[in-house]
């Protein structure tokens, strides 16, 4: 069952986003020829004000097949200067209609991501998490730290601190402490303690879980004190401002994330391929609304929106086989007022492909490697 939710949730992202494209095709005047919910067979279809409407038997997302988006590869086999369309094509509207059509999916990713978060705001939900009460992990796994110890113990705190603040934001129990210290991994942070009434500001350097590519601080929950906290309800308008800054903030933490893959992190585990995502999707999912409708689908909702706007950002990356590829030309052909080359977008394309599959590769690798370590564990 998990699986079929996880399907589900990615099939309506993927569909949502093919959706902004009809939306904007059609209100620049490219004909769209085609959109289909879900790919591979058509089970069922009707033409409608020139598209045909489709449901297709796989439900991986859809598409949206617009005039002309075979012209490029035409221009190429035939060898001609530029690309020939027609007015009514993808590559016959100007070249910012193009980028905003390109644009469109992304954004609508961007779009929902706002919805979902607002939705939280608009419903809250209680959480249980631990005071702001440390223990040094030095002390609680004395081996594992002989050689090394913790980032918190090297910048000085100590067992029974209360962590006030970090990097000047408000601490007021674990949860926010693992918050912030998870988006830090290898960075000086300042961080603000009351050590028996007494208040310190510690510098701190935070080491990096080089398996997950978080942040580490060394430090454990004093679990005798437990807490239940609260969200506050909004009003509909105050949700909706909130969901836009939670949408701001996990853009932020993704091209954060990212860049993370560069500092030595071990990819296999840190980067995900699309069984994995389905299957922690799926599991959210399931395991949300077993516990209540409520928590199920604030679970849903904000792991939808965290991918959601994961789609957003990869989408815009300026590789000529996505969304941003397309951007990025029809901006260049804009700046110096002359269509490129197709043989150099072809080019030019073969790069965006070699990325494309080197991240395809890593992320079915993981895939691969996590289900055999989960069917491991299992036996």
């Amino acid at each position: 069952m998990k699986w079929l939710y996880g399907i589900l949730c990615l099939f309506f992202l993927i569909l949502f986003h093919e959706f902004g494209h009809f939306l904007a095709a059609k209100l620049f005047g490219v004909k769209v020829e085609s959109f289909s919910i879900g790919f591979g067979p058509i089970l069922l279809h009707k033409t409608f004000k020139g598209t045909d409407y489709r449901l297709s038997l796989f439900p991986l997302g859809g598409y949206c097949g617009m005039k002309g988006e075979n012209d490029f590869r035409t221009a190429v086999e035939e060898h001609l200067p530029e690309i020939k369309a027609e007015k009514d094509s993808l590559y016959g509207v100007h070249p910012i209609k193009r980028a905003a059509i390109g644009f469109a999916g992304p954004l609508f990713n961007f779009i929902f991501a706002i919805i979902a978060y607002s939705l939280i705001n608009l419903i809250g939900y209680t959480y249980y998490t631990y005071s702001n009460k440390i223990i040094l992990a030095d002390e609680l796994y004395a081996e594992q730290f002989a050689d090394e110890p913790s980032a918190a113990k090297l910048g000085g705190l100590q067992t029974g601190d209360l962590i006030i603040e970090i990097n000047g934001k408000e601490i007021t129990d674990f949860s926010e402490i693992i918050e912030e210290i998870s988006v830090r991994p290898d960075e000086d942070i300042r961080v603000k303690v009351d050590r028996d009434g007494e208040i310190l500001l510690l510098n701190v350097h935070t080491q990096m879980d080089k398996s997950q590519g978080t942040g580490k601080l060394g430090v454990a929950a004093d679990t005798s004190i437990k807490l239940t906290k609260h969200t506050p309800k909004y009003n509909v308008f105050t949700a909706f401002g909130r969901g836009f800054l939670d949408t701001i903030d996990s853009l932020v933490l993704t091209i954060k994330s990212i860049g993370i893959l560069f500092k030595g992190i071990d990819v296999k585990n840190a980067v995900s391929g699309p069984a994995r995502v389905t299957e922690m999707l799926g599991s959210t999912v399931k395991e949300g609304f077993a516990a209540s409708t409520k928590i199920g689908f604030i679970s849903m909702f904000n792991l939808m929106a965290i991918i959601s706007i994961s789609l957003f950002f990869m989408n815009l990356l300026p590789v000529p086989v996505l969304d941003g590829g397309l951007i990025l030309i029809a901006l260049i052909e804009t700046v110096f007022r002359k269509r490129l080359n197709p043989r150099i977008q072809y080019y030019v394309q073969f790069i965006g492909l070699a990325f494309i599959i080197f991240l395809f590769i890593i992320g079915t690798y993981s895939d691969i490697s996590y289900f055999i370590k989960q069917g491991s564990m299992a036996k």
